[in-house]
């Protein structure tokens, strides 16, 4: 169902480096995390957290998990999906990283959150087969 799972978070200098990487690993718990450091618009350090999970297995477990997401989210997920694939067939997932951190998914349109980028097993990898062999798994 999904090849694999690039995800990004940006740490800046008043959070907790640590907390966010637990609130990756809740999601995402056997990601290997690598650390990028950029500078923001107004010159300020941050830190990105970035990584790529691909073994099936845990590709596998991340879709499980996206499965039992309560009714409210997984409804809002369906309905959205349109939105959130571009024409590749890549999944843009946002997760709240403060309900992160309490291990709690959360999708988010925005704000301060953890970026996945979902690559779906489709062929041809497009749009319309990617989102057609989603809604067939969440129903």
């Amino acid at each position: 169902m999904i090849h694999n799972i690039r995800f990004r978070i940006f740490v800046y200098n008043n959070e907790n480096e640590d907390d966010l990487s637990q609130a990756l690993l809740n999601i995402l718990p056997e990601a290997i995390i690598q650390k990028e450091d950029a500078e923001g618009i107004f010159e300020d350090d941050i830190t990105i957290l970035t990584g790529l999970v691909d073994k099936k297995r845990y590709t596998k477990e991340f879709f499980k998990s996206l499965k039992n997401l309560d009714k409210d989210q997984l409804n809002k997920l369906i309905l959205d999906l349109d939105k959130k694939m571009d024409e590749h067939g890549n999944l843009f997932l946002r997760f709240d990283i403060e309900d992160a951190i309490d291990e709690k998914w959360t999708i988010v349109d925005s704000g301060n959150c953890i970026h996945l980028k979902v690559k779906i097993a489709a062929y041809p990898a497009k749009k319309e087969i990617a989102i057609k062999k989603i809604k067939e798994e969440l129903d």
